[in-house]
């Protein structure tokens, strides 16, 4: 029978995951650990592997799989940054994402986390805390159908997002290398920076490359309309930490809401109460009243996961019985 280790298990993964098995006559495993030059040799009588990966996979993997007569990884994201394409192609292993799961879910809290800022929520709160129940025009918001919204990146997610906006009246920029010629309602620009700079709210949904890498850093946050709020459910590396919290502190930005932070993976997904956390720019922006930071959920929906689980697992089959897949990146 056909052996597939299901790394990075969560506890309401693993039903699906053995459901998925019994289906599909595989025996699968679960494991809560990551695979890592740590875990490894586990899959010495394996014939696949799915995990999900936040941190850099370390390079002695791909020789060591290759041995093992491994032929893929299947990450269950979307996003690959963590895996070097290049290196595993020489080893012969196949990598895949999951490049669609649920692009309504991400999109609907993109807007949901975006709307809390508008709103002053975290300003409102605070001030209910303190029995401070006063009208005040710090609080004071204004309809988002009279707002503009760039959308840098109209792919699944990106174009989701932008549907959510246009029903609430609101006029769309957006930028993307490859613009969408379904989406009519918006009106795309030539570049990044004239995307954004009437923009009242600035939603990210760009991958992690080369080419966005700190694509909103100091020099980016010049061309920002003055009091705009900034959403990132893409992935951390797009946004210059250090920058982003300066252009908050300065009244760049009003606010900012950001589900992923480039130096998350050793926190984000783990319960650290209780614990010292070390990173000072992730404490930072925790204590931020300004900034609402959420550890890479936008995606959690069951519907989500379910598409995740079952997405890592077939791709993992697939590249076992023909050597592909319809989602592999290399």
């Amino acid at each position: 029978m056909t052996k597939i280790m299901f790394f990075g298990t969560r506890d309401y993964e693993k039903e699906m995951a053995l459901n998925w098995g019994k289906k599909n006559n595989v025996e699968v495993t679960t494991s809560k650990e990551l695979l890592s030059s740590a875990t490894v040799d586990q899959l010495k009588d394996y014939d696949g592997v799915t995990t999900m990966q936040f941190g850099k996979l370390e390079n002695d993997v791909y020789p060591k799989l290759e041995s093992y007569g491994i032929k893929q990884i299947a990450q269950r994201t979307a996003g690959f940054d963590m895996y070097d394409l290049d290196l595993a192609k020489k080893h012969n292993i196949v990598i895949s994402n999951v490049p669609s799961y649920s692009p309504e879910t991400i999109a609907e809290y993109s807007v949901s986390i975006a709307l809390q800022l508008v709103r002053r929520f975290p300003d409102i709160e605070r001030r209910v805390q303190a029995h401070d129940f006063t009208w005040q025009a710090e609080i004071m918001s204004k309809p988002v159908k009279n707002m503009t919204v760039a959308i840098i990146g109209t792919g699944r997610i990106g174009a989701a997002t932008a549907k959510i906006y246009a029903g609430f009246g609101a006029t769309i920029t957006a930028y993307d290398a490859y613009p969408n010629k379904d989406l009519d309602f918006l009106t795309y620009k030539d570049s990044v920076k004239e995307a954004i700079k009437d923009a009242d709210i600035i939603s990210l949904h760009v991958p992690a490359n080369k080419e966005s890498y700190h694509l909103f850093d100091k020099a980016m946050f010049d061309h920002v309309k003055k009091g705009a709020i900034l959403v990132n459910a893409a992935r951390g590396a797009v946004i210059n930490t250090p920058d982003l919290i300066s252009a908050v502190n300065d009244g760049t930005l009003l606010g900012a809401a950001i589900d992923t932070y480039e130096n998350e993976a050793a926190y984000f997904t783990n319960d650290w109460t209780n614990k010292d956390i070390d990173d000072k720019t992730l404490l930072e922006l925790i204590e931020h009243e300004r900034i609402l930071v959420t550890p890479h959920i936008a995606f959690f929906s069951d519907e989500a996961v379910q598409n995740l689980v079952e997405g890592g697992l077939n791709a993992a089959l697939s590249v076992i019985n023909t050597g592909t897949c319809e989602t592999r990146l290399n």
